[in-house]
């Protein structure tokens, strides 16, 4: 149960910190677009404020002096054709300059022209688009400076002067650069989560290695420490035996040699791991049998009254490690006994097996008080536990046991709260099937074997 607190804190914390930086990305992208927004609104007023420039009447006095001029000129028959044409087109070109021709040119094309290619549409008092600008191939209607209108307020331009005066807006949209910056949080978002996910990954494979690494030394170094006391107990039986002793007395020493037994297949169980098994075809249904009668002898010592049954339909050998496949169904079957209540009036284990698919099915069904759905994907982690007591590495062994070292699969088929659960195995079957004491009979109809079918333990 530590090692997934500790987990999901990890997990918290990235999560926390790829929000943080989302946030703080979007945030930041946001100031930028308002500044943007603010240099471009300037670059548009500037352009507006050169166009009613433009369009008013500025040196008029000189100009009116210089259209004298020009007349008197026209009509004075003392001054020789040619010169007359001259002077007259010296002073158009003057008038011209007083126009203001220049700042035209500089609020075209300096000012405004590409400066950020800012979409832009020119329209009258009637709403009628007099310009455009940068708008590419979209139609010029309604649609466009409604859209323009929502994104910044519209430029009031006053042409002329005294009647003449009219006025104008320039509607303007964002340009390039703002639509870019607008999807780059996202972007950054989703490079970030997967930079995050590339490392929280690469960190839970290097934290499994080391976790799997940490279990198959502890594992072997359990068997290692056993096998010296064992052999010396073994030594101490046979002595006993020889001995001249009592029916009761040699009794004891048969029990004390079968749970030395029993104890030197823990520890060849616990030798195996991290090693690769040697599968032998083996009839799983005898197996199930051994570790059904194994616990009914250990019930007492649970202090739970528990009905064990089972249902074998099928027997066929398949490729099996006998100790690994025993330690895993005894798992199971010890985990469903800890679910069940005491003091339930109907606890029952029952253990189906048949043939499915190509698969030897094992559905481990128990009437405890089942698994909350927000923890199903987390009780085969190892250290997941909700005893008080207990390590937390039993079903985590078997989806070892079942998975890598059997190539089969191993998962919750169905849990209701409050009524319990069925862990289902699925082991791949392979040869040609043994028909002998495989349960089919002569027609080649499946017989159930029932054994233990009621029996209160």
């Amino acid at each position: 149960m530590l090692f997934n607190a500790t987990s999901n804190r990890i997990k918290g914390t990235l999560v926390f910190l790829l929000l943080i930086m989302a946030a703080g990305s979007f945030v930041y992208t946001q100031y930028l677009i308002e500044k943007i927004r603010e240099k471009e609104r300037s670059s548009i007023e500037l352009w507006a404020r050169a166009m009613e420039y433009n369009s008013k009447p500025h040196y008029q006095d000189t100009r009116d002096q210089l259209q004298r001029i020009v007349t008197d000129i026209s009509v004075n028959d003392n001054i020789p054709d040619i010169q007359r044409s001259r002077w007259i087109n010296t002073l158009q070109r003057a008038e011209a300059d007083l126009s203001n021709s220049s700042l035209d040119f500089v609020a075209s094309e300096l000012i405004i022209k590409n400066r950020f290619e800012i979409p832009s549409v020119v329209v009258n008092e009637d709403r009628e688009i007099l310009h455009s600008r940068n708008t590419g191939n979209r139609t010029l209607d309604e649609g466009i400076i409604a859209e323009y209108a929502m994104l910044n307020d519209p430029i009031r331009i006053e042409l002329g002067s005294g009647d003449m005066t009219q006025e104008q807006y320039i509607y303007y949209g964002d340009s390039g650069i703002i639509r870019t910056l607008k999807y780059f949080p996202y972007i950054q978002f989703g490079l970030l989560a997967l930079f995050l996910g590339m490392g929280y990954l690469s960190l839970s494979s290097i934290k499994r290695t080391e976790q799997s690494n940490l279990w198959v030394g502890m594992a072997r170094e359990a068997a290692h420490q056993l096998g010296t006391p064992l052999s010396s107990l073994y030594g101490w039986i046979a002595l006993l035996k020889e001995q001249d002793s009592d029916g009761e007395t040699l009794q004891i020493a048969h029990e004390i040699s079968n749970d030395v037994q029993r104890m030197q297949t823990v520890a060849e169980r616990f030798n195996k791991i991290g090693s690769i098994p040697e599968l032998r075809p083996k009839r799983p249904g005898s197996i199930i049998r051994q570790v059904l009668e194994y616990l009914e002898r250990r019930m007492p010592q649970i202090g739970k009254h528990v009905t064990l049954t089972m249902d074998i339909r099928s027997d066929k050998k398949i490729p099996l490690n006998p100790e690994l496949f025993a330690w895993a169904l005894e798992n199971l079957l010890k985990n469903s006994l800890d679910a069940i209540d005491k003091n339930s009036s109907e606890a029952r284990v029952h253990v189906e097996a048949y043939e499915h698919n190509g698969y030897y099915v094992i559905d481990v069904n128990d009437t405890g008080k089942g698994i909350e759905k927000k923890y199903r994907s987390e009780i085969f982690n190892p250290g997941y536990s909700t005893k008080k007591r207990g390590w937390g590495l039993g079903l985590s062994l078997t989806r070892r046991i079942v998975e890598e070292y059997h190539q089969g699969k191993i998962f919750i088929h169905k849990s209701v709260p409050g009524e319990g659960t069925t862990f289902r195995l699925m082991l791949p079957m392979a040869g040609e099937h043994d028909k002998q004491g495989s349960g089919i009979n002569g027609n080649g109809v499946h017989e159930t074997v029932v054994e233990n079918q009621g029996r209160a333990l």
